[in-house]
Formats: structure tokens, sequence, C-alpha cells
């Protein structure tokens, strides 16, 4: 049985004159359970002095009582003998006895409880029809002290130090799962270490500095963190405030951190992929390194880089054109070509961000038309260069010195011939 079901669950109607004749054996039953207990599970063959002893019998004795006091009246509340097992469960944690022995006791009580069950339900003459029902209703009700007592169990383990964030990573992990986790089974755990489920989480990629340990800072409780692993990562709810993202700063001195778009927990780890791969990026120059990088301002980027090898295919077709190019005239070239996708052709526009004579930019786009034909035209091929073309390293990064430096890289290799009486007439 699930933790938490069946707790509103009332026994099957039953005969109300059951309640008159199982009343005189409470007293004597309890103490059999208590001693059957304590006979067949190891871990309760201790005096019963004490708390210890009080908490046992406490328990027994609640709950035989409040299950023939619901045969007499269903609607009897269950709260008192519930808040009685929650506790009980909760003690057994703090005593250092397993789970495992703690269920066990339950089922030694219902076997127990229908041992007296049959043996009155005999003398007393109760039909076959009666005893089904009785025993569908006992089992039905332990059952339901069971996970009463099973909820206080784990709560007093998550209420641990070290339990507690063993489980908030659990969380994590469960939230961060694909496909993802039922939302139940997030909930669950989610209120077993008090954590409020938001409607929408921002995932945070972290990249310690060269040669630094990793770091087990204290953060925020609504902050759920895995820090230790080969890819750091956090998980914050709602948007990242400026407050916030000073405390991670101030908790994660020299790190790099990239902070995925806000989205709702099912789709947290989509979102710390791309924050991952934005990192990456970083790494190699494409975006700007900068101590934080937001994602959602560079998505796009992300998509033309989510396959390079594709996009180098792309490249290599579209800009074969100028391979007959020395290295510096395809740079002139190629930025001249992006200014003018930029500017949608005004000449006198690309002449303004290039910082060149109007006549220049026709020049050169004649030569771009000579080059291309009228595929220059084609606005799938227009797109297609802007693509690759945005695809180079910012003139950001760190391995980018100007707005053209590393486009001889990107361009198909030149022939060894010609290359004088291409080179007439490209300079500014």
């Amino acid at each position: 049985m699930t933790v938490g079901q069946g707790l509103d669950r009332a026994p099957a109607a039953l005969p109300r004159k059951l309640a008159d004749i199982f009343r005189p054996e409470l007293a004597s039953l309890s103490a059999e359970i208590v001693d059957e207990i304590r006979a067949t599970i190891p871990a309760y063959a201790r005096p019963m002095d004490g708390p210890y002893g009080r908490s046992i019998r406490s328990g027994v004795r609640h709950a035989i009582t409040l299950f023939v006091e619901q045969i007499a009246d269903p609607a009897t509340s269950k709260a008192h003998s519930h808040e009685v097992h929650r506790k009980l469960g909760q003690n057994e944690m703090r005593a250092g006895r397993s789970l495992d022995a703690l269920q066990a006791a339950y089922r030694v009580g219902a076997r127990v409880a229908w041992r007296r069950i049959m043996r009155v339900g005999r003398r007393a003459g109760l039909s076959s029809a009666v005893m089904s029902q009785l025993a569908d209703a006992m089992l039905a009700f332990m059952d339901e002290l069971a996970s009463v007592a099973l909820d206080g169990y784990l709560e007093a383990k998550a209420s641990t130090a070290d339990a507690r964030e063993t489980w908030r990573r659990r969380l994590l992990q469960l939230i961060l799962e694909r496909p993802p986790a039922p939302a139940e089974a997030i909930a669950e755990l989610a209120q077993l270490v008090g954590w409020v489920v938001p409607e929408r989480v921002a995932p945070v990629a972290v990249q310690y500095p060269p040669g630094a340990g990793r770091r087990h800072p204290v953060l925020e409780p609504e902050i759920l963190a895995e820090l230790g692993g080969l890819d750091p990562h956090l998980l914050v709810p709602g948007e990242l405030t400026t407050e916030r993202l000073a405390e991670l700063r101030a908790a994660l001195p020299g790190c790099r951190l990239a902070v995925g778009p806000p989205v709702p927990p099912p789709a947290a780890a989509d979102s710390l992929r791309w924050a991952r791969r934005a990192l990456l990026l970083v790494g190699e120059g494409v975006l700007p390194d900068r101590p934080v990088t937001f994602v959602a301002g560079h998505l796009a980027t992300l998509l033309l880089h989510a396959d390079v090898g594709l996009v180098d295919q792309l490249r290599q077709r579209l800009l074969a054109p100028l391979a007959d190019l020395t290295p510096r005239q395809r740079e002139r070239m190629v930025e001249t070509l992006r200014a003018w996708l930029a500017a949608q052709g005004n000449v006198l526009d690309v002449a303004s961000v290039l910082g060149v004579h109007p006549q220049t930019v026709r020049y050169r786009m004649r030569r771009l038309h000579a080059a291309f034909g009228a595929r220059l035209d084609d606005p799938t091929v227009r797109f297609e260069l802007e693509l690759v073309l945005r695809a180079q390293p910012s003139v950001e990064g760190p391995s980018v010195t100007s707005p053209t430096e590393g486009v001889a890289n990107l361009l198909p290799r030149p022939r060894q011939h010609g290359t004088r009486a291409n080179s007439v007439g490209l300079r500014r």
C-alpha cells in the first residue's frame, strides 16, 4: 500500500452488535499482541518499562480500540489514533529500529488480532459472510495504520540533517528525470522535505574554476542543489532574482554559472541541458565569457550549435563559391555578406557598419553576385547563409579579437591558382 493511501477509508459496514461482542476482548488482546511482537521480532525483545513500553502498548491499544469503535459507529474520528501511530513511527526511527521491523510489527498485530476474531466469532456463531467482512475490514484498517506509522517514520528520517540533504538530492533527481517522474511522486517527496513545488523553476549549471575543489555552501532552503558530481547544478524556484543571483555568486566564488530559462518542473531537465550546453559554448568562445550566462538570451545560438557537423556541412556547401579567394579576401567578402544580409541590401547601411565607402560595398557586392549568381536572390539561400554566418564564434568570445578573425578557419580551403587576379580592388 502506498504511503498516505486509504487514510480516510472506513471499514465496510458491519453489524454494530459486533462491537459489544469484541469489547471485552480488548485488554487481553492488546497484551497478547505486544507479547507476540516481542517474541517474534528481535528488535522489540527488550524490557517494556519506561517511555518505550508505554509507546508500544499505547499504539496497540489505540489501534484495536478504534477498530471496534468504528464498528459501533463508522463516523468515529480517527485523528487521535492516527496521531499516536504517526508518533510511534517517528519514535521507532529515532530509536534506531529499521523500517522492516516496524512493518513486521503491524503484520504480527494483524495476525494475532485475526486469530482472536476467529476464535470469538466461532464462539458467537457468526456467519461466514460476516467473518469475511471482518477479515477485509481488519486487514484494510491495519494497512491504514501501518501507512500512518510509515509517514511518521519517514518524516523523522527526513528531519535529520544528513538524511534531509539526501532526500533533497533525491527530490532534485526526481524532478530532472527523463521521462518526467509522476507529479504525485514529486509532490509526496517534496512534502516530506518541506519543499513547496513551484509553478516554474530555473535550473543553474555550475562550472568550477580549473583545479578548484567541490564546494558545499549553505544555500537558501528553497534551492535544491547537487554540487558534488561531475555536472554540478542547482534548481531555483521561480525567477532568479538579482538578489538571489548575488547570493549564489557569493556562495560560489569564481564559478561560471549558466541560468536556464524558467520552465514548469516537468521541463526542468531540458532547461538544465541547455544551460550545460551554454557553458560549453562559453568555453569554446562561441558565447561571451561572462561570470553568468542567461540562456534565454542565447536560444538561437544554442539551436545553431545543436548539431555542429550539420552546420559545417551547410557552411561548406553555401560558401564554396568563395573557396578560390585568399583568407584575407574571404574575410572581407564574408564581412560584407554578413552586413548586407543584416541590412537587407541597403548599401548605405552596409557602408556605415563596415566603415567603408558605399562604392566599395557596391564593388564587393558585384563580386559576391558574380560568385553566388542568382542564389543571393533566393530567400531560402539568404536564410541559410545567415544561419551559417551566425554560427561563427561571437566577437565577444575570448578567442576572437576582431569581427572577422577566425572566419578563414570556417571556410573551405582556397585552391592555389587565380589568387592574384581575385585580390584586385578588394581593399577598403
